[in-house]
């Protein structure tokens, strides 16, 4: 039986584990299908405290596992497919395989939102991306109109990305001014290969028939006026949705599935901890996860240490 396994492999749970291995507690991690979390997409990482050049996603993350594993953490690369937290010890579904645990951290962070349009689906691969940084160099976007969807840092970001490749980049935001940091919105508005499209929302993703994107239909908010932009991909960064839906119904959660942490990082179940993107609505910066990862592990150990007493 495990003493803490964590559910989730982003900065949130590399911290907890990396508190928890030092504590002689040996965690287990259980990385989930996107090792590392949606941080490995990122190419740059330019505010986490320590890198004053900025540091690749992927590399971060890397660094952190290795980091906790020096103190004992192990990594395991499988699913959870059910969980029961209804007695003691917990218990996990891995692949299928029983896994019992005397405490839980939940760190399963967040996944891309998507658009929910006709083509989204059907088109998803071919020309239809959430990552710039992890297809933006596809041959078939190189010298072709790109699209992204978006306001926020995120959409700023892959936009920047992508006039590395692009031959115009169109930004496409349903407001009239970027919701992003001020110098994310500075570096967009001081790029010349960046268009921005305002008070407008994708409402058609081109071209089923051709099996690629061709472009998109838009619908102006405004005047409902309606066009028509010609692109080879479309980069859809319009937020993300906390990946909780294996809690339902177990763990408190609000109406957009965000863990509510009863004092803490505690939930509702004594034992199962919470951190990161899946309860963090407000901030979702990956230093608050990291954070978040500590302390879910320090009240995770205090926890085990209550009950041995």
């Amino acid at each position: 039986m495990e003493k803490v396994v964590i559910i989730g492999s982003g900065c949130a749970g590399w911290t907890a584990a990396l508190y928890t291995a030092r504590a002689d507690l040996k965690p287990l991690v259980l990385t989930g299908k996107q090792p590392g979390g949606l941080l490995t997409t990122t190419s740059i990482v330019e505010n986490f405290p320590g890198f004053p050049e900025g540091v690749d996603g992927y590399e971060l993350m890397t660094r952190m596992q290795k980091q906790a594993e020096r103190f004992g953490a192990r990594a395991s690369f499988g699913l959870v497919e059910a969980v029961d937290f209804s007695k003691q010890p917990f218990g996990l579904t891995v692949d299928g395989e029983k896994v019992e645990a005397e405490t839980v951290i939940i760190a399963t962070g967040a996944s891309h939102k998507h658009l929910d349009v006709p083509g989204e689906d059907l088109l998803e691969t071919k020309g239809v991306t959430y990552c710039a940084t992890c297809d933006g160099a596809l041959p078939v976007f190189r010298n072709q109109p790109l699209v992204v969807v978006g306001g926020g840092d995120s959409a700023c970001e892959e936009a920047l990305y992508l006039t590395r490749f692009g031959s115009v980049v169109h930004l496409v935001h349903r407001r009239d001014s970027l919701r992003a940091s001020k110098i994310m919105q500075e570096r967009v508005h001081a790029h010349t290969k960046i268009q921005p499209v305002w008070d407008s929302a994708v409402t058609e993703i081109l071209d089923v028939k051709q099996d690629k994107v061709t472009g998109v239909r838009l619908k102006n908010l405004k005047t409902n006026a309606e066009s028509t932009l010609d692109a080879a991909g479309l980069f859809v960064a319009i937020g993300h949705e906390p990946n909780t839906c294996l809690f339902k119904g177990v763990i408190d959660m609000d109406k957009d599935g965000y863990i509510i942490p009863k004092k803490g990082t505690a939930t509702n179940v004594p034992g199962v901890f919470v951190a990161g993107d899946c309860s963090d609505r407000v901030y979702r910066q990956a230093v608050t996860a990291a954070g978040m990862g500590c302390a879910a592990a320090i009240e995770a150990e205090r926890y085990l240490a209550d009950r041995e007493h």
